[in-house]
């Protein structure tokens, strides 16, 4: 089934459950109010919301035009969310952009923040910026949102604990980043809210491309119209279980606890990808393709971060190129105080 949040002018909307075309819904919220109140009681209420979307496929109940602009994040704010690195060709080129060592474990150890989610952007707001100096950058990822989660659960009981899949926009300030890692505290200001996309789905609507932990379909991701990135969201070195342990190694997840993939990352034939133009799968990330350009033209890039006026947009279609999540698509504007 596949579930989103509706503005309503509460903080946290209104429940609905949508059709698979993306071009219905119905109301959900006598079930739950939000879909947080429907995780806080999903093995009650999961039977049910099942139930009320089979009846809107069949035109059983009654429903209305689904608008993508009418989407909040599925989940307006929540308990935690947690992003990982689990695509290793990202971690090495963002970290070459930042003049940093890869860590020795990284190929054992999962790299993870804990980011803000006490107010997420909706699908379709706009990313506001107070200064371009910044240096906003889109990144395209992967997220799963679990149900409780204890204390040092496995891999495999974290991967039973995924409930709903969507995907990110994890915003980040490439001008802030690298100043605030060196006071060696980790992320904060260079990490300002995260848009998630207008829907969230059940595993088993992803079909044959869903293995239990990794989403093996190519993630779009779309600047001012051209195609930036078409990476492949399977190429996981740690999947989303291995990830969820990680974030669960020394506390419980409560649920409703989000957990990012990372920026959706491919190598290309042992190197490090090459642009959609170029027959490669791109880059998710414009740090990433920065990178590239300074390495390929010994020492500078071409293509600027974003700036306002520019549009991101990220989405990600079944085998028969139909939107699965809808689309994240947002525009940078100017902040005014």
């Amino acid at each position: 089934m596949k579930l989103a949040t509706l503005k309503n002018g509460a903080r946290d909307g209104k429940l609905v459950v949508v059709s698979r075309d993306l071009t219905r819904f119905t109301d959900a919220s006598f079930l739950a109010q939000t879909l947080q109140a429907a995780l806080d009681d999903w093995q009650r209420i999961a039977p049910h919301l099942a139930t009320l979307a089979e009846s809107l496929e069949t035109g059983s109940v009654p429903s209305s035009r689904f608008h993508e602009h009418d989407a909040h994040s599925p989940l307006p704010r929540a308990y935690q969310w947690a992003d990982g690195s689990a695509y290793l060709n990202h971690v090495e080129l963002v970290r070459k952009s930042r003049g940093s060592e890869m860590p020795a474990n990284v190929e054992t150890d999962p790299l993870m923040y804990q980011g803000g989610s006490d107010a997420f952007l909706a699908p379709r707001d706009p990313i506001l910026l107070a200064d371009e100096a910044w240096g906003a950058d889109v990144e395209g990822e992967v997220a799963v949102i679990v149900d409780d989660v204890p204390m040092g659960a496995t891999a495999k009981q974290a991967r039973g604990a995924i409930r709903l899949v969507m995907l990110v926009n994890d915003v980040s300030l490439r001008g802030l980043a690298a100043a605030e890692l060196a006071k060696g505290f980790g992320f904060f200001q260079s990490k300002p809210s995260s848009a998630f996309s207008p829907v969230a789905v059940t595993p088993d609507e992803l079909g044959d491309a869903w293995d239990g932990a990794k989403l093996a379909l190519p993630l779009h991701v779309d600047l001012n119209g051209k195609p930036l990135g078409r990476a492949n969201a399977g190429e996981m070195h740690f999947d989303f279980g291995q990830l969820v342990a990680h974030a669960a190694r020394t506390r419980p997840l409560a649920a409703g606890t989000v957990v990012g993939s990372g920026t959706v990352s491919n190598k290309l034939d042992g190197g490090h990808g090459k642009p959609v133009s170029a027959g490669g799968a791109g880059y998710s990330c414009l740090a990433e393709l920065r990178m590239v350009e300074a390495l390929e033209s010994g020492g500078k890039a071409k293509t600027p971060l974003l700036r306002f006026g520019d549009t991101v947009r990220i989405e990600m279609k079944d085998a028969g190129g139909h939107s699965i999540f809808g689309a994240i698509e947002q525009t940078v504007e100017k902040y005014e105080r």
